[in-house]
């Protein structure tokens, strides 16, 4: 059996509804995080927008990511806990599924391509998951994942394309819209669109008409292209310093996305950088490239933006720390 496990393809998985992520909210209330909502005067000016910041930055695990994880894993049946987990990420989802894990006292088997970022990594060790490294691509990290689940028995917990950890991150949406009701936009980056599609299912249930939006790098743009070739579109290589956005949308994302009328906007690493110096400054909050693409956005469309209310999901704040310049100078 072993012989024939090379590639894994993507699960086929049902979108949740919003029973679902109620549901999932009420599973994660005694462990995730109610994350702040954030306001800077400064960047409203500078937008021509008011911006509401949702920061999943401070969420546990430095990311939105811990939502889903924690819903799936807490979603088990008690006879499936002794069997553990396993899922591919380069890192939030992976570290997010590890500290899911450890709340219920289970194995988490997380396989990272060569090349994650390092404090990423050094976190999902610290909290006792077990690593199994691959070559950066996605076959890899697929039939990796297989194998793990052929040799230990290991429930698969995919990183977007998996109800469970869909309806999880929707489950932000509740949040913020609770907290901020007046919004006209809601804005998330996206990567393999997890995020991004139980959001906009959870938003779209409490308010019809509300535009959603997503971030994407120039460099990993197939939601974007997915979108207009009405397909998805799988041979993007990533190139993008934003590390948490390069995986290939999921095929129940994208038709999330297409149902919610989810209009993807691309921006460029430079702008991202900017974006997130720019949080940094103003909001006085450390988070992570894939993050601040969503302020990259607002201010390079201000035609889509200018003048309304907007929630910006800040997803995380796992920083490589060796990439900055204290970090080269600590090593020297």
């Amino acid at each position: 059996m072993n012989a024939s496990v090379s590639e894994t393809p993507e699960p086929v998985v049902a979108l949740p509804d919003i029973h679902a992520i109620r549901a999932a909210a009420a599973r994660i209330a005694g462990h995730a995080r109610v994350t702040p909502v954030m306001r800077s005067d400064a960047l409203d000016a500078l937008t021509g927008a008011r911006l509401h910041f949702k920061c999943e930055h401070l969420q546990r695990g430095g990311a939105f990511k811990f939502r889903g994880a924690c819903n799936a894993v807490w979603s088990l049946r008690e006879d499936e806990v002794e069997r553990g987990v396993v899922t591919h990420s380069s890192g939030n989802h992976g570290l997010a599924l590890a500290l899911a894990s450890a709340t219920r006292g289970m194995q988490a088997h997380i396989v990272i391509p060569e090349g994650a970022v390092r404090s990423k990594v050094e976190a999902i060790e610290a909290v006792g998951a077990r690593i199994h490294r691959c070559a950066p691509t996605q076959a890899a990290r697929d039939a990796m994942a297989a194998r793990i689940r052929v040799q230990t028995g290991a429930l698969l917990v995919h990183p977007y394309a998996d109800t469970r950890v869909i309806a999880g991150q929707g489950t932000l949406a509740l949040e913020l819209l609770g907290n901020t009701p007046l919004l006209d936009v809601l804005l998330t980056p996206v990567g393999g669109g997890g995020l991004a599609a139980g959001v906009a299912i959870a938003a779209h249930a409490l308010v019809p008409g509300m535009a959603m939006v997503a971030a994407e790098p120039a460099g990993a743009d197939d939601a974007a292209r997915s979108l207009a070739a009405g397909r998805r579109i799988t041979d993007v290589v990533p190139d993008t310093c934003c590390d948490g956005l390069r995986a290939t949308i999921g095929a129940p994302n994208l038709e999330a996305l297409q149902r919610h009328r989810t209009q993807v906007l691309i921006v460029d690493d430079a702008q991202t950088i900017k974006a997130m110096r720019l949080l940094w400054q103003h909001l006085k909050q450390v988070v992570e490239p894939s993050s601040a693409t969503v302020l990259a956005a607002v201010i390079a469309y201000p035609q889509v933006f200018a003048g309304r209310r907007i929630g910006v999901v800040l997803t995380g704040g796992n920083i490589d720390m060796d990439a900055l310049s204290w970090g080269h100078a600590a090593r020297d």
